[in-house]
């Protein structure tokens, strides 16, 4: 680690400096450096959307990013999306109790997706919600009980 260079970011609201190498990716690194294995490597193209997390809010694939350039920033995981207390998300809720998963390997991209389109949008139709979907890829669900659970969580109020 010779190159390492020195990172600072906050990943769901925990403040991290570690020596990273500039080449490391932002998913392996979360996987490999800090543990968070919910961010799935799919494609490494940017295509699947497997491995969404949110950076400063926006929904971004971190098979894309490089971890360095995470320096100074905020990364929220779909682990950082459950309360502290305990228990799920609304939308983790919503897609377990609306079948909104088979396999679970697209599901955290998809709920990462999902919580940036309620964010900017708590009431979407839904085409909205195809269309701020269309880049997280499933294989196993057709897409119509994902649709239903995100609608079923647009209705619930801490989206």
């Amino acid at each position: 680690m010779e190159h390492a260079l020195e990172t600072t970011l906050t990943v769901n609201g925990q403040r991290i400096t570690r020596r990273i190498e500039p080449r490391q990716h932002l998913v392996d690194f979360l996987r490999e450096e800090l543990g968070l294995t919910g961010s799935h490597i799919g494609c490494e193209h940017g295509v699947c959307g497997a491995c969404t997390v949110l950076l400063d809010g926006s929904a971004v694939r971190s098979c894309l990013l490089l971890a360095v350039q995470s320096n100074g920033r905020e990364v929220t995981t779909v682990e950082g999306l459950a309360p502290k207390a305990g228990g799920l998300h609304p939308l983790q809720e919503a897609f377990r109790d609306h079948h909104g998963l088979q396999c679970g390997f697209c599901t955290p991209g998809m709920i990462m997706a999902s919580k940036q389109l309620l964010e900017r949008n708590p009431a979407p139709s839904d085409a909205e919600i195809r269309h701020g979907l269309e880049g997280n890829l499933c294989r196993c669900t057709g897409y119509q009980h994902i649709v239903k659970a995100v609608r079923a969580a647009a209705a619930t109020a801490g989206v």
